[in-house]
């Protein structure tokens, strides 16, 4: 009933904003616009506004291809969405201004041709915007990270990491940038892969029809490759397939399991922190996770979201790494995630324990970055 209710009210929330949105337009542009029909214009703007919600809801009664492209062209929308209610509030902004100091020609926002300039200025700053953070949600950075664990790892002197996380393998994200992803970690040759969760985005169709499991059985670190499930691994009710498929494919995915490698550090991994609202079985603490390790040896957790830093501070944990957040992906959304987390990008140390959190690879929603990067985190850890 709570579920309902709170998605029947973000659903009110975001019909009311897209209204605000497509009236201010066609205020401003398309009754300006010679040919185009008030109705016609409503219906093409709704459509595209819950191609969505429609390509999400009804894919079980359309064509699998039909479906995908609801779902693609929603997704841009909502990055294109985001900054059209920015720009547009600006604008209101001003004309609220102006009622009282009066600095811009009368008419200047109700009639042609200004308010049409107008119009089609808020769109080409808007396409400029989400244009740039399609090609930077495309361009992937290799960030590196030194650090010291000042514990001994058997023979092991040093560990070279690379961790990719929100990889959200689907409808967005397809073989292709998983393929470059795949070559650019076989360059920088890493003895451990790390993949923090949100490996693929909720239906595992896509990873099966475009194989992208022949794909990730390129990579083979000497010292394997390790994942854990994120949120959207169970998002989509096909959390034990996406598992099995990962498996197949030569991850092994840990779900509140810690492993030893090479009899000489350990690598824990968390099972995700919304998997008893998919499971109905709360995830286990971490104390019990870890009961029995020898803390003697280097701990590095991987832990899709990055809360409750205090538990694996007083556990003696080493270094956690987690993803989840994106930086927010599209700004200002980093500002909201900058206070939500204690550290929503980048490294922190607290006390004892290093964290390191990414900003993703992949994206949800809009194959869009804006004050975000795309990333792979190259770590090189130095022991003793």
């Amino acid at each position: 009933m709570i579920r309902t209710l709170v998605f029947a009210i973000i659903i009110l929330l975001y019909g009311l904003l897209n209204f605000w949105i497509g009236l201010r337009m066609w205020q401003l542009a398309g009754k300006y616009i010679a040919h185009v029909p008030a109705c016609l214009y409503w219906l093409v703007f709704w459509f595209i506004v819950l191609s969505f919600i429609l390509g999400r809801l009804c894919k079980k009664f359309m064509a699998p291809e039909i479906s995908r492209f609801l779902i693609v062209l929603g997704s841009y929308w909502m990055a294109v969405m985001v900054y059209l209610a920015i720009v547009i509030g600006l604008l209101e902004l001003v004309r609220f201004i102006d009622k009282y100091f009066a600095f811009l020609p009368p008419g200047g926002f109700d009639q042609s041709p200004s308010a049409l300039m107008i119009g089609l200025g808020v769109v080409m700053i808007v396409l400029v915007i989400v244009g740039y953070g399609w090609w930077n949600a495309g361009n992937p950075q290799v960030i590196h990270y030194d650090i010291s664990i000042p514990k001994q790892a058997g023979t092991v002197k040093q560990l070279h990491i690379v961790a990719v996380s929100d990889l959200h393998l689907g409808n967005i994200v397809h073989n292709g940038r998983l393929s470059g992803l795949v070559d650019t970690i076989i360059d920088l040759n890493p003895d451990m892969i790390l993949l923090p969760g949100d490996i693929v985005d909720e239906d595992p169709l896509l990873f099966i029809q475009q194989s992208m499991g022949h794909t990730l059985r390129k990579l083979a670190p000497r010292h394997g490759i390790y994942a854990v499930p994120g949120n959207h691994e169970y998002i989509g009710g096909h959390g034990a397939e996406i598992i099995i498929g990962l498996e197949k494919a030569g991850v092994k995915v840990l779900r509140d399991e810690a492993v030893r490698v090479a009899d000489s550090f350990y690598v824990v991994g968390r099972d995700d922190l919304y998997s008893g609202y998919y499971r109905g079985r709360q995830r286990s603490d971490l104390k019990t996770i870890v009961q029995g390790i020898d803390n003697a040896q280097p701990v590095i957790v991987i832990d899709h979201q990055p809360v409750n830093l205090n538990e694996p501070e007083d556990l003696g944990v080493d270094l956690q790494i987690s993803g989840h957040t994106h930086h927010g992906q599209l700004f200002p959304f980093n500002i909201v995630t900058a206070r939500m987390f204690e550290v929503d990008w980048g490294y922190l140390r607290k006390g004892n324990l290093q964290v390191i959190v990414t900003s993703g690879f992949g994206t949800w929603g809009p194959p869009v970055r804006v004050g975000s990067r795309s990333e792979i985190i190259d770590i090189l850890i130095t022991f003793g």
